[in-house]
């Protein structure tokens, strides 16, 4: 007799949503990567920019340059500023889809865990059907044996 899992198109259709779930969590980290890359690089940006307006400073620079390279500077900031609300949003948004991507994985397990246990069901039944069937079979053999 062949097994057939009562939930199995059910089990299919959350392991397609595990999947889904799965490559979504993989593109939101893509995202919060690259984002966070762009937030560095910003920020090493800044930290050149402060090192080259010093050692400007030090060997002597006009004030249009002085006043040029602070408006830069700020300017900056406010686009780290921005690049670190992005960042912050990026995270938010990768920490939703793993933590859906968990419960997906954990709404598969149960389906297959519950599979497991039907299927063991289902070969301790075909052993006692089994069992049943050889102790009938015995009986008939016996009985006509007796007959002859």
């Amino acid at each position: 007799m062949n097994y057939n899992y009562r939930f199995e198109k059910i089990l299919i259709v959350k392991d397609q949503e595990k999947t889904e779930s799965e490559l979504a969590f993989k593109e939101s980290v893509h995202v919060f990567e690259e984002i966070a890359t762009k937030l560095y690089g910003l920020l090493k940006k800044k930290e050149d920019l402060i090192v080259y307006q010093q050692e400007r400073l030090k060997e002597g620079s006009s004030i249009d340059e002085i006043n040029h390279y602070s408006k830069f500077i700020d300017s900056m900031e406010k686009t780290i500023e921005d690049a670190q609300q992005k960042v912050v949003q990026a995270r938010a948004k990768m920490n939703w889809h793993e933590q859906k991507l968990l419960e997906k994985n954990l709404e598969v397990r149960k389906y297959e865990k519950m599979r497991e246990n039907d299927f063991e069901r289902f070969k301790e039944d075909q052993l006692r059907i089994e069992a049943m069937q050889l102790d009938e079979l015995s009986t008939i053999a016996f009985f006509k044996k007796e007959i002859r």
